[in-house]
């Protein structure tokens, strides 16, 4: 009796665990809907306001303002998106973007119309505007200027009527551009809620002086247009430039001053890639012309304008002016309908040559950016009155940093267009004076970007496993590293193309010294003297130290700066933030933790930092703080109902070894209520390296992908292992770590041999693909958009970039490292279409079928051929869908679908009809 007693109290002792394990909920699909996300955080410059958008993955957004001084939430915004926080904090301007059922109900989406609202950050009190196409609102935050979202112009209505009745058209009517809309604009005082209202505007902005406005307004027959200045006290108009069809099209008001740049353009002429457009300064109550540097150059229409903080330099962009527009012959009588030249303009042709530097594909999506809106960077500095060209023709890209005064990083790909076919990516960089213009060459053909000193003197740039540094005056040479016992390369390169290094922190700002990274530490080299200085102690701690810049615009290190880090353990994964102090080369640890700690903003006047800290089961919400890290607050709550989820036991790391015998680990993450030895079913998902995710909060959305905690908290084991690859051997290499992988999952007891399944995408799509050719280990596989059949690919064109495909298996991700010719055995040793009779594991195949990186009739080849071996494949096809799907439909539907596959290949659950059946093809 005693002992049944003890065993009936076993039982209810099981029985209350087990209930309180039950009593969290498992997750359901429509659980994800409710999961938030932060978007568009932005921080005041005093550090006083966070503002963000939390926007469930399906829903409506709320915008949120919070008061940092007081730690709390101040205002919510229904479907407030976008925020935008003034300079003087006072005010925080939402747009309120309409209901989702509005949204998935109305099919003239045109018709659908934003509001904005602000946010008073003092009372939390809202002010809303309805019908708003865009705002403007001052940097003292009493002025808002709004665009009416309707019609402006009633000439517009009396135009469509004259069109509509068959009324001749007026040729003296100057036209605007198709896209060109212009508005009523409405200015209101915030403070005594005065209005004032200007009707036909094109383009507008208040001045950082908060004191005026520049209106551009535009007419449907354009004998009105003008470009005027407005003064917000009493809103008298000053006319600038008064002449039929003219327009400005963009303007940037100096950062401190009344001066105003504004593009000026006129609509008489109608060919718009042809108009030429002038770069106007007011400035000191005149109005002068910037002349571009080349007198044969202009300024297009989307030409950007940019001020430097302080208002000493103007960036703007021009561009070659383009030959006069030939106009194509025309069918004007019997007689053109048979003329062989008139026929022959109306061809739809490509004409693809050998000769070509690139081929049609690349040529037609590089259009818009390389020949039909490409511009060129040039600088105006306001005390010298002196324009300077600093991209070229022969040399298009420089690296604008508005804030940097003597150089700018410039480059040029043209030479390797051919190249970067079959090889990759290439460019010749250069040292480009901002004063002169004047290019300095720093290397040629190179993979990597170099770094540039401050004062344009000196060069890094990683080369023959070492780092370089290259005096730009003498073009002398020295290498950095040659005697330093620190790895500099790139160990986990395993690619068929140059190793990289690790990269560069940046440069003091006197240009002393250059801070670079080795795998573990970060180290200061003098350039007179070329010495070397290890900062960090990261090497005997297993510690990566890397510098954190949140002032994107900085120009390099002060010697009594503190630099923040991110210190990551490669071996734990744990990540910390740490302290840098340059006098002192000493370290402090001021965030750490079994999380992982990410620094997100620093306000740009003040002392006020913002910061995330997040687990797998821990949403990453802000927190904020002082430079000391002494006290952080936390901020937000986004996502409690975690708490209400059996969401997964707390991942940890497993050992194991590659291919070649390397150490390698992965991240298991074990199903809610796991009791040791249980043998669970295990979904594997993986790429490459998926270990650095030891700490993430995992995606709470429905993709491509495993929604990590729907498995978790309905019985799987989700399992994220480090893939190594052998160059030549990609397929084999990484099949053998991962059956190395899986193994000791099940060697620990914790996998069921009979219940592992496998899911990947793209190129984990493609190695899950070839995986199943070599083993029988997972019962049942789900690969997303793979690669089949190597031979066909090899010779394909990745449609998004245009580029041919063939510099992926020669030197890039497919790490063949030969051409077709030279390896075809390597190409067909690779492509599981080949090996497609010794696949006995069932397989779920997807695509989209309009996939712009991966051929979709490459998943059509490895179904045929799987079918054709009459074995167990389903294809599915999602119409209309890139590489990753985007439509939300869809993607909830490939969800339900994988986890209804792994339930009934791995739990043994019935099959759904689709998996036994198919589907018929029903014409809607």
């Amino acid at each position: 009796m005693k002992k049944k007693l003890t065993l009936l109290s076993s039982a209810l002792i099981i029985s209350l665990t087990s209930t309180a394990i039950n009593a969290k909920d498992a997750l359901q699909f429509k659980d994800i809907f409710n999961f938030k996300s932060t978007k568009s955080t932005q921080l005041s410059e005093d550090g006083s306001i966070l503002s963000l958008s939390a926007t469930p993955y399906r829903g409506n957004a709320t915008g949120q303002v919070y008061s940092l001084s007081s730690n709390s939430l101040i205002s919510e915004v229904e479907r407030g998106t976008k925020p935008v926080i003034n300079k003087a904090a006072n005010w925080v301007a939402f747009t309120q973007v309409p209901t989702l059922l509005e949204k998935e109900t109305n099919k003239k989406k045109d018709t659908l119309k934003n509001n904005v609202v602000l946010v008073n950050t003092l009372s939390g009190e809202q002010q809303s505007f309805a019908d708003v196409k865009d705002y403007k609102l001052s940097d003292d935050g009493a002025w808002l200027a709004y665009r009416l979202n309707k019609a402006a112009d009633k000439e517009d209505d009396e135009k469509e009527k004259s069109e509509s009745t068959g009324d001749i058209k007026d040729e003296s009517a100057i036209s605007p551009d198709k896209k060109d809309k212009t508005y009523s604009l409405v200015i209101i005082n915030l403070a005594d809620k005065r209005s004032h209202t200007i009707e036909n505007v094109f383009s507008y902005d208040i001045s950082a002086t908060n004191d005026q406005l520049l209106v551009s307004q535009s007419y449907s027959d354009g004998n009105n247009n003008q470009i005027a200045l407005i003064n917000l006290n009493n809103f008298q108009s000053t006319t600038l430039i008064d002449e039929p069809g003219v327009v400005a099209s963009k303007i940037a008001w100096h950062p401190t001053n009344t001066s105003v740049a504004f593009t000026v353009g006129n609509y008489v002429n109608d060919d718009t890639r042809r108009r030429n457009y002038s770069l106007q300064l007011w400035k000191n109550e005149l109005l002068s012309t910037i002349s571009s540097p080349n007198k044969d150059w202009t300024i297009g229409k989307t030409a950007t304008l940019t001020w430097s903080e302080n208002g000493e330099r103007l960036y703007f962009e021009n561009h070659p002016k383009l030959a006069a527009k030939v106009k194509a012959k025309e069918y004007t009588d019997e007689a053109s309908l048979y003329d062989f030249d008139t026929i022959r303009e109306h061809k739809g042709l490509n004409v693809w040559h050998n000769n070509d530097a690139q081929i049609k594909p690349r040529e037609e999506q590089q259009w818009d950016e390389v020949n039909k809106t490409r511009h060129y960077s040039a600088v105006y500095h306001v005390n010298s009155q002196k324009a300077v060209q600093l991209s070229t023709t022969n040399m298009p890209e420089v690296a604008l940093n508005s804030e940097r005064d003597v150089s700018l990083l410039g480059s040029s790909n043209i030479p390797y267009l051919e190249k970067i076919m079959y090889g990759g990516f290439f460019a010749d960089y250069f040292a480009v004076n901002i004063n002169t213009g004047k290019q300095t060459a720093i290397i040629n053909d190179y993979p990597f970007r170099p770094s540039l000193a401050p004062n344009g003197e000196f060069a890094a740039y990683f080369s023959n496993s070492q780092i370089q540094l290259k005096d730009l005056k003498n073009n002398q040479v020295t290498p950095l590293t040659k005697a330093i016992q620190a790895t500099f390369a790139d160990d986990k390169h395993d690619y068929p193309s140059t190793q990289p290094g690790y990269g560069f922190a940046g440069w003091m700002q006197d240009s002393s010294q250059v801070l670079a990274y080795s795998k573990y530490d970060i180290w200061a080299f003098d350039v007179q003297t070329k010495q070397a200085t290890r900062l960090t102690d990261g090497k005997q701690s297993n510690t990566q130290y890397r510098v954190v810049k949140l002032d994107k615009d900085q120009i390099g290190f002060k010697k009594a700066d503190t630099l923040l880090l991110s210190a990551i353990n490669l071996q734990t994964k744990q990540s910390e933030v740490a302290k840098l102090d340059l006098t002192t080369n000493t370290i402090t640890k001021v965030l750490s933790g079994q999380k992982r700690f990410e620094l997100v903003k620093k306000a740009k006047n003040a002392d006020k930092y913002v910061f995330t800290s997040q687990t797998y089961s821990q949403f990453p919400d802000f927190y904020h703080t002082d430079f000391s890290f002494s006290a952080p607050k936390k901020v937000t709550t986004l996502n409690p109902q975690i708490n209400d989820f059996a969401w997964g036991e707390k991942p940890e790391l497993i050992s194991y070894k590659g291919f070649d015998g390397e150490d390698l680990q992965g991240v298991l993450i074990k199903p809610a209520g796991y009791k040791k030895g249980d043998k669970v079913p295990v979904v594997v998902y993986f790429y490459r390296y998926m270990s650095q995710r030891m700490f993430d909060f995992p995606k709470m959305e429905l993709n491509h992908r495993p929604n990590f905690p729907m498995f978790t908290s309905n019985g799987y084991a989700i399992f994220l292992p480090d893939i190594r690859f052998e160059i030549g051997h990609p397929g084999k290499s990484s099949t053998q770590t991962m059956i190395n992988a899986t193994q000791k999952l099940i060697d620990l007891g914790i996998a069921d041999p009979n219940k592992i399944g496998l899911q990947g995408h793209s190129w984990a799509g493609y190695q899950s693909a070839f995986m199943i050719t070599q083993t029988d280990m997972f019962k049942a596989v789900v690969s997303g958009a793979p690669v089949s059949n190597m031979t066909s690919a090899y010779s394909g064109i990745r449609l998004k970039s245009g580029l041919a495909r063939q510099f992926q298996y020669e030197t890039g991700q497919s790490r063949i490292g030969k051409n077709l010719f030279e390896a075809p055995e390597l190409y067909i040793e690779n492509s599981p279409v080949f090996f497609a009779d010794k696949v006995n594991t069932p397989i779920l195949i997807m695509f989209g079928d309009k996939d712009d990186a991966v051929p979709w009739h490459e998943g059509v080849q490895y179904y045929l051929a799987l079918r054709r071996a009459g074995k167990d494949a389903t294809f599915l096809q999602y119409e209309g869908e890139p590489h990753h799907l985007k439509k939300f439909p869809n993607q909830v539907d490939f969800s339900v679908r994988m986890m209804q596959y792994f339930d009934h290949h791995l739990k043994g659950k019935p099959a759904a009809k689709w998996i036994t059946e198919g589907e018929a093809f029903i014409e809607e």
